[in-house]
């Protein structure tokens, strides 16, 4: 069974009280669940918890935690630096092995139903699991906090909850649960208790007025100085060296510099190498420059596609060296893999926006679907090689077996059963591709183009290695079954 890690990072209300937030984390305590990381901040009034876990333990874990904080957190006699409108404010799901942003979308929609119906606390949804456009935004939601919300909730319909009625729970308010990236919660500390002069660099410095993109940012005054705190929201393309430098730029227009910043929760390593690349200047540097990451890349053994040095060696490059695998096979699956994520794309790209909201619900099941068949490609690209690898082995071992023939056969029907399946799972991309063109975004029309010629290129090739496979095997019965199913997608994914 493959392995599903989702991170779930909770932000309570409460950072001041050490025992109230161990029994938070107690009640979180799941077979399946890892607690990685907390964090207490007396300033902010407020915890971080950083959790991984297998999807349905996280989910459970989620909902027992804002159980407990329910139970323990009176907002209407918290007071902190940070925002704030539940005693468990935020719960968001982040998807890290064996899962897709999509299915972390389905885990916050099940999270938030649950945690109204055990505990009768209101949920909004936000970031990719919001149900509504405006949603997305946690300011939106958040707007007003705890006592805004509370006044507005039974009269303005904007105020609505996703889950529960139109009141919020009386002493834990209400929780916002999502999906979304991972995020990076960053503060810069400036030389200067002048909180005005932090509010005014996060007002330059966050994209709500006009700054970096993915960056969201505040002033607050914290241990005595003047903080500029920010959550990084995609830091792949808004790198935090980036951000810090600016930050630095913009506190100098005031006589003013940074005295030290802190990482809130945990930070992805890629960040970090992104960071030195930016402040070391390394000429042509690559994340495979690392001897950690060539270490663990080379003794993985995995393939993969995309970048100039993705795994041990590009997957482009493995296919040109002199080698029975990666071959044919995995190129096709690697083919399909790529029609899904051009797909991904274009649906993605248009869902949300106003001219294609009435084809939300297509929109959002496109994407989910396309996810999943994109990783269910990249995972037989290894297995169309692993495969042929049996083959080998069989041939090998067939003279030393009494029943030689049949290890040969089961063998060779594995290795078809690969390509069959990618053969399938491509016509499928396919067809959404096809199903995608009127309901998207006609700038993308040449995208949508180039992943139904990969789309079809895969079934192609991924049909031609079932035959060759096919041809070997001497159960005439199982070769005749094999090559019908062939026959018949080959047929339903005929080009126009």
């Amino acid at each position: 069974m493959s392995t599903t890690l989702v991170e779930c990072v909770p932000n309570f209300s409460e950072g001041r009280d050490k025992a109230k937030v161990d029994a938070i984390i107690e009640a979180m305590k799941v077979d399946g669940v890892y607690l990685l990381d907390r964090e207490m901040d007396a300033d902010h009034n407020r915890c971080v918890i950083t959790l991984v876990g297998d999807r349905n333990a996280i989910a459970e874990a989620a909902i027992r935690g804002v159980g407990r904080a329910g139970e323990l957190i009176d907002l209407t006699k918290h007071q902190g630096a940070h925002p704030r409108m539940g005693a468990a404010d935020v719960v968001p799901f982040i998807p890290i092995e064996g899962v897709t942003l999509e299915d972390c979308v389905a885990i916050a929609r099940h999270v938030g139903q649950e945690i109204w119906k055990r505990h009768h606390i209101p949920v909004y949804l936000y970031e990719a699991a919001a149900a509504r456009p405006e949603r997305q935004n946690l300011e939106n939601i958040r707007r007003g906090q705890f006592e805004g919300i509370r006044a507005e909730i039974a009269t303005n319909p904007d105020r609505l909850p996703d889950f529960g009625e139109a009141a919020v729970h009386p002493t834990a308010g209400a929780t916002v649960v999502g999906a979304r990236k991972f995020l990076i919660a960053y503060n810069v500390f400036l030389n200067t208790a002048d909180v005005e002069i932090a509010k005014k660099v996060a007002k330059a410095v966050r994209q709500s007025s006009g700054g970096f993109r993915f960056v969201k940012g505040a002033g607050f005054l914290v241990r005595g100085l003047a903080q500029v705190s920010m959550n990084l929201t995609d830091f792949e393309q808004t790198p935090i060296a980036r951000v810090f430098e600016f930050v630095k730029r913009e506190a100098a227009r005031y006589g003013v510099e940074p005295a030290s910043s802190e990482i809130v929760g945990l930070i992805p390593k890629k960040a970090l190498e992104e960071a030195a690349e930016w402040f070391l200047q390394v000429e042509n540097f690559d994340s495979s420059l690392i001897l950690e990451n060539r270490l663990a890349a080379v003794m993985g053994g995995k393939m993969a596609v995309g970048g100039l040095r993705a795994g041990a060696e590009p997957f482009i490059e493995q296919l040109a060296a002199p080698t029975a695998v990666p071959g044919g096979g995995s190129a096709a699956a690697a083919a399909g893999a790529m029609a899904a994520a051009l797909g991904h794309m274009v649906a993605s790209l248009s869902r949300g926006k106003k001219s294609y909201l009435q084809y939300e619900r297509e929109l959002s099941e496109a994407i989910a679907r396309l996810a999943q068949l994109r990783e269910e490609l990249k995972t037989a690209i290894d297995a169309d090689a692993d495969s042929y690898a049996a083959v080998v082995k069989a041939y090998k071992h067939a003279k030393e077996s009494t029943n030689g023939d049949a290890v040969i056969n089961q063998a060779l029907k594995g290795a078809a059963n690969v390509p069959l399946g990618v053969a399938e799972r491509s016509r499928e991309i396919a067809r959404i591709l096809e199903a995608l063109r009127p309901i998207t975004n006609p700038k993308m029309a040449s995208d949508l183009t180039v992943g139904l010629a990969l789309a079809h290129a895969a079934v192609e090739g991924a049909l031609a290695n079932v035959e060759i496979n096919l041809e070997s095997l001497t159960e005439p019965r199982l070769a005749d079954e094999l090559r019908a199913q062939a026959r018949a997608l080959q047929a339903q994914t005929a080009r126009p």
